[in-house]
């Protein structure tokens, strides 16, 4: 007796599974995970004015240096994923793209460059990882006016010095308003 009952939960859990598996839907996934860009990029834009508006674009830049990396996390792990930013022309080490996502920055660009609106610019996209779907969204990031305090064609000294010491490397410059800056990334498995 306890041979069919465990058949039956077998094929309960096969039938189950290949179920969740089809139930997937990519609009619902990028609409979720547009929602999870929008709540960051409020949060970190929120803290960033604030700390111009406090001291300056020198003093968002530490705030930057110091808040926007624990912003991100947060993000990701209230949503159950993983968001990040990433530039073809980054200043922290850490926002280097991958190679799909520099990928996606270059047609990003391509894209601007034919006259498309980078506001509303994304890119959804559907990898098979591990046996699992991952999705991987993409929200290019437009370069608006307060952007270019710290990210424009022509700094201050004072910024420019803030730069160099907390960002050595720092390539995220030389920007024009309505550039793409770069893209927030959120990737998401699924079963």
């Amino acid at each position: 007796m306890r041979t069919p009952t465990l058949v039956l939960a077998f094929a309960a859990t096969l039938f189950g599974s290949a179920l969740h598996a089809q139930d997937f839907d990519k609009k619902q996934a990028a609409a979720d995970a547009k929602q999870v860009v929008q709540g960051f990029a409020k949060s970190l834009k929120s803290e960033l004015l604030a700390a111009m508006q406090k001291g300056g674009p020198e003093h968002a830049l530490g705030v930057c240096n110091i808040e926007a990396m624990p912003i991100t996390a947060k993000a990701g792990s209230a949503n159950d994923s993983m968001v990040s930013r990433v530039s073809l022309k980054n200043r922290n080490p850490d926002n280097v793209p991958n190679d799909w996502q520099r990928e996606i920055l270059e047609q990003f660009d391509a894209r601007a460059a034919d006259g498309e609106g980078i506001a509303p610019m994304a890119s959804v996209t559907v990898a098979d990882v591990d046996g699992k779907k991952q999705l991987r969204f993409m929200k290019a990031v437009p370069t608006e006016a307060p952007c270019l305090a710290c990210h424009g064609q022509t700094l201050s000294a004072e910024v420019q010095s803030k730069l160099d010491e907390l960002y050595p490397e720092d390539k995220a410059t030389g920007y024009s308003l309505g550039d793409v800056r770069g893209a927030i990334v959120v990737i998401k498995d699924y079963e």
